[in-house]
């Protein structure tokens, strides 16, 4: 009878020690991917990430956007002629060289309503060069290895007892299912963000054809501060990743391996918590609404 349960026992030793083997190579695999693509996500232009995608906004841009646009600003000049002039007075106390000013804030206004598509993307072109040389400077290795944290990893699950090995098979599993949870938040994160600039830049001619006017240019000043936090965000991105490599770099050899797996998976809701913050950190530093 003792040698039956002894060789239950034996039997759910080596499945429990090679699941949890198992579970633990591929632990980080998903993750590790998702970190290290980062950077070249967040450091690509609109154009750059995908061409088709920036042609066919860049057309709706142009051909529905800016005749709304243009009327829009047609709307804003005139009233803000009618203002003027009765600002002084019904052409009373009425100075002719404002009349001038007028037409120069309307080609101004018409100037900028009609590339509003360079000056979008020459916004995220100045990121992407931000980026670019950042990634060059802080952004290190962000790769988890779980054989560098727990080296001889066979051995010290076969010293294990069998209420110890199913316990740490349990938090593997669970861990790794959240690994997954999370390799997939850093995708939205990173590519949700190229999809926000998209859709703002679709409609960016009607907020700029405000930009001239004294009453309803805050419209437009707001539109190109959440411009420019979209641009920030991806400085910040980096930031975080790199911070995230820090921390990586930094983890100790332990003999604990449940430290290690729980300390891993913390470092990485830390970096998916940083991400989810740098959009509305980049909004408040610049002010947008």
């Amino acid at each position: 009878m003792n040698s039956i349960i002894d060789s239950l026992n034996e039997w759910l030793r080596e499945m429990l020690i090679t699941g949890t083997v198992s579970n633990l190579g591929g632990l980080f695999d998903s993750v590790n991917e998702e970190v290290s693509d980062i950077a070249v996500q967040v450091g690509q232009t609109p154009a750059a990430w995908n061409g088709g995608i920036c042609n066919m906004i860049r057309n709706l841009s142009v051909n529905v956007i800016v005749p709304i646009a243009g009327m829009i600003l047609a709307f804003v000049m005139t009233l803000e002629l009618i203002q003027m002039i009765v600002d002084r007075n019904n052409f009373h106390d009425f100075d002719i060289s404002n009349i001038y000013k007028w037409m120069f804030k309307t080609a101004c206004a018409t100037l900028i309503v009609t590339n509003t598509w360079n000056i979008v993307m020459a916004v995220f072109d100045v990121s992407q060069s931000i980026v670019s040389d950042a990634s060059g400077i802080i952004v290190g290795s962000t790769t988890l290895d779980f054989d560098r944290l727990i080296p001889d990893l066979q051995l010290r699950l076969e010293a294990l007892e069998l209420g110890a090995l199913m316990g740490l098979w349990i938090q593997s599993f669970l861990v790794g299912f959240c690994m997954k949870a999370l390799s997939i938040c850093i995708f939205i994160i990173t590519f949700g963000r190229m999809i926000e600039i998209y859709l703002v830049t679709s409609v960016a001619p009607i907020p700029m054809a405000t930009m001239m006017n004294r009453e309803g240019g805050h419209m437009g000043q707001n539109y190109l501060k959440s411009l420019g936090a979209l641009g920030l965000q991806a400085f910040l991105i980096i930031i975080c990743v790199a911070i995230y490599a820090a921390l990586v770099r930094n983890i100790t050899v332990t003999a604990d391996i449940s430290a290690a797996i729980w300390t891993c998976m913390g470092y990485t809701v830390l970096l998916c918590f940083s991400l989810f913050k740098t959009g509305s950190l980049a909004k408040g530093i610049l002010g947008a609404h």
